[in-house]
C-alpha cells in the first residue's frame, strides 16, 4: 500500500552525509536490546504487520529506532514524525531514510499519512484527525475516549517495573548528578510522590547514602513508603529540611508558595514528573529579587530575605536529556511492538477505549528479557497446577 502523504523529509533535517555514523549508533544500541532482537527475529519470520501503515511520533532516540526498524522488518510500511519540541537526531533521521527506507515526515504531513496504526507518547497525533486509523499503543495515554482501541503501554507491569521503577530512579539521579556534580550521600532527599517512579528514585538514593524523606497524599503509599525505610512527613514540614527536592507526581503546585518560604539557603528544586507545573515557578519567580543562571541547566533565584534557591532544567523532566537505559527502553520498545502485533489481529474485537497490555505479552517481555539473562525459572508441575485449580477452599 503506497503512502499517500509526500515522504519527502524536510532538508533542514535530513543531510545523508550523517547516515553512516547514525547506522552505528542504531546498531551499536541494539546490541543491548535482547528482548527486541527477540521480537524483530519473529517478526521476520511471522510478518505479522504486512501491508499496514505505521506511523510513530516518538523523539527518535536509537532505541526508538530500533522499534521502527523492527516494525519494517515485520512487513510495515513505517514513517517518523518527532515531535517539533523534541531534541533533533538528524544522523538517525539519515540512516533510516537511507539505510532503512523508514521516512521522516514534517508535522503538516503527518495527518495525511493515513496510518493503520500510531505508536507515540502523550497522544499528540491521536488529538488531531487520523481517517482510516484502525488502533494505537501509547505511553502516558491521556485520559479520553477514543474512536478505535488504545493499548496503554504503561499499565503493564513489566514496563512499570523496568521504566518507571528502575529506569527512572536511574535515569532521575544521574539527570541530577550530571547537571550539578552534587554528592548525595549525607544529605537530605525529599522526594514528592510513592508511587511506581517515586519508589525507584527512593531506592535509588538511598542506596548511595542519602537520607530520604517522602511526601505523598494517600495513606496507604505513604504508610508503604515508611515500612519501606523511609520518613513520611508534609511537604510544609520537609520543605524546611530538606536539601535536595523531587516531585514524582503528575500534579500541580507540589512545591508552591507557601513551600518556597520555608526552604533552606542553597536547597535544589528538580521535576521527575511529566509537567514543569509540579513546581510552581512563577511563584517563585514572583517573590524573588533576582534569577540567574549559574551553571548550565541550573537557575538560581534570590528571594528578598537574601536565601538561594536552585532550580533544575525549568522544572522540565531532569531525566529528559539522558533518558532511560536502553536496557530499560528494550522492554518497552518490545512491548510496543507485541502490542501492535496484537492489536493487528484482534482491534475489530476490541472496544473503542484504552486497554491494558494484554497480560501474556506481559509475561512474554519477562520470559523474554530472563532468556536474554540466562536465567531459568520454575515451572508448575501438572499435579500443583491441578492442586491449585481446586481452590484454597478445597484444602
Amino acid at each position: 500500500m503506497a503512502m499517500n502523504a509526500d515522504p519527502t523529509v524536510d532538508p533542514d533535517i535530513l543531510d545523508l552525509g550523517l547516515a553512516e555514523p547514525g547506522r552505528r549508533r542504531i546498531e551499536w544500541v541494539f546490541q543491548s536490546m535482547p528482548v527486541l532482537q527477540s521480537v524483530r527475529k519473529n517478526f521476520i519470520k511471522a510478518q505479522p504487520l504486512d501491508g499496514f501503515r505505521v506511523l510513530a511520533g516518538f523523539p527518535l532516540t536509537p532505541e526508538t529506532a530500533n522499534l521502527l526498524i523492527t516494525l519494517r522488518d515485520g512487513g510495515a510500511q513505517v514513517s517518523v514524525a518527532a515531535p517539533e519540541e523534541a531534541p533533533k537526531a538528524p544522523d538517525l533521521l539519515a540512516s533510516l531514510s537511507r539505510d532503512y527506507g523508514i521516512a521522516h515526515l514534517p508535522a503538516a504531513a503527518a495527518l495525511s499519512a493515513e496510518p493503520h496504526w500510531v505508536l507515540e507518547q502523550g497522544g499528540r497525533l491521536l488529538a488531531g484527525e487520523l481517517p482510516g486509523l484502525l488502533g494505537a499503543t501509547v505511553e502516558w495515554a491521556s485520559v479520553r475516549t477514543y474512536p478505535f482501541p488504545v493499548i496503554s503501554i504503561d499499565q503493564a507491569l513489566t514496563t512499570r517495573l523496568f521504566d518507571h521503577r528502575y529506569g527512572v530512579g536511574q535515569s532521575v539521579l544521574d539527570g541530577i548528578l550530571r547537571t550539578t556534580n552534587l554528592f548525595l550521600s549525607g544529605i537530605t532527599i525529599v522526594i514528592a510522590g510513592y508511587r511506581w517512579c517515586g519508589r525507584g528514585i527512593a531506592t535509588r538514593a538511598r542506596g548511595m547514602g542519602a537520607s530520604v524523606i517522602i511526601t505523598e497524599i494517600d495513606p496507604t503509599r505513604a504508610l508503604e513508603a515508611l515500612m519501606d525505610g523511609n520518613r513520611v512527613m508534609s511537604m510544609a514540614e520537609a520543605a524546611a529540611v530538606g536539601d535536595l527536592f523531587i516531585t514524582a507526581t503528575g500534579s500541580k503546585n507540589v512545591i508552591a508558595r507557601d513551600h518556597f518560604d520555608r526552604l533552606k539557603s542553597g536547597a535544589i528544586l528538580a521535576n521527575a514528573g511529566h509537567s514543569p507545573a509540579e513546581i510552581d515557578l512563577p511563584a517563585l519567580e514572583r517573590i524573588a529579587s533576582s534569577r540567574r543562571s549559574i551553571r548550565d541547566s541550573v537557575d538560581e533565584y534570590v528571594l528578598r530575605d537574601g536565601r538561594r534557591i536552585q532550580v533544575l532544567a525549568q522544572a522540565q523532566p531532569i531525566n529528559g536529556a539522558s533518558g532511560q537505559p536502553t536496557a530499560v527502553r528494550d522492554i518497552t520498545m518490545a512491548m510496543h511492538a507485541l502490542s501492535l502485533e496484537h492489536l493487528s489481529r484482534q482491534a475489530a474485537e476490541m472496544p473503542n477505549r484504552i486497554h491494558p497490555v494484554p497480560e501474556e505479552i506481559d509475561r512474554q517481555v519477562a520470559r523474554l528479557k530472563l532468556d536474554a539473562l540466562g536465567l531459568k525459572i520454575d515451572r508448575l508441575t501438572p499435579e500443583q497446577e491441578a492442586y491449585l485449580a481446586t481452590g484454597p477452599e478445597a484444602h
